[in-house]
């Protein structure tokens, strides 16, 4: 059960992402990818099926341009992202092309599951100005207060620098994963429920001591 406890408390993110080429710390750093939950991760007006979960990958696999979402009826994207465990957001890193396709408005959402773009008339817990980044390396640092609890996380590109179409070729976000709290409450429960039984036993037989 100690083990289990333990286990629960984790709240890194690093070590897998690390190693790979390029600076160790600053990949780990980035690796929340590793804690989306992709089977049930959504990108609204992707052009291709599948594309948008292709731009959440490791750091040091951010300049693979082969890898990328592009919009389709217009210029605006919606990503809903559910998490495994619960996330402290810290920054996020858009990367896309030198033209009119780079996103130029990002505006995240939290804890509003299958958000779609009606749901975007809502404020955003925080909005950022982009600028065009080809090598993926501004961050936009979030207000941590306001993303410190979050199991899902919607990004939402209003538009872009002018063309019909967005395209982004990498999404990093960095911050401290922790497991989802109703796990640590189960062992809790599980040892609170444990320990009278553990005293009576002590009452009933004092020799258990000795034999143990």
């Amino acid at each position: 059960v100690a083990m289990a406890h333990g286990h629960g408390q984790c709240c890194c993110c690093c070590g897998e992402a690390a190693g790979t080429g390029g600076d160790p710390e600053r990949g780990a750093a980035w690796g929340l990818y590793l804690r989306i939950d992709r089977q049930r991760l959504q990108c609204l007006n992707e052009r291709r099926e599948g594309s948008g979960a292709l731009v959440f990958r490791a750091w040091e696999e951010r300049g693979d341009r082969a890898q990328f979402v592009e919009s389709d009826d217009d210029e605006e994207l919606l990503f809903n992202i559910p998490f495994t465990g619960n996330v402290k957001l810290k920054g996020v890193i858009v990367m896309g092309e030198d033209d009119g396709t780079h996103p130029a408005e990002m505006r995240l959402f939290k804890n509003i599951p299958h958000m779609s773009f009606d749901d975007t008339a809502r404020e955003a817990e925080q909005t950022f100005s982009l600028n065009r980044d080809l090598t993926g390396e501004l961050e936009y640092p979030t207000r941590i207060a306001r993303f410190s609890n979050v199991h899902h996380l919607s990004i939402h590109f209003p538009k872009n620098f002018g063309a019909e179409t967005t395209k982004i070729f990498y999404i990093g976000l960095k911050g401290e994963w922790t497991e989802a709290h109703r796990h640590e409450v189960t062992i809790c429960n599980y040892e609170a429920s444990a320990n009278p039984a553990d005293h009576k036993l002590e009452q009933i037989t004092p020799q258990t001591h000795f034999i143990s």
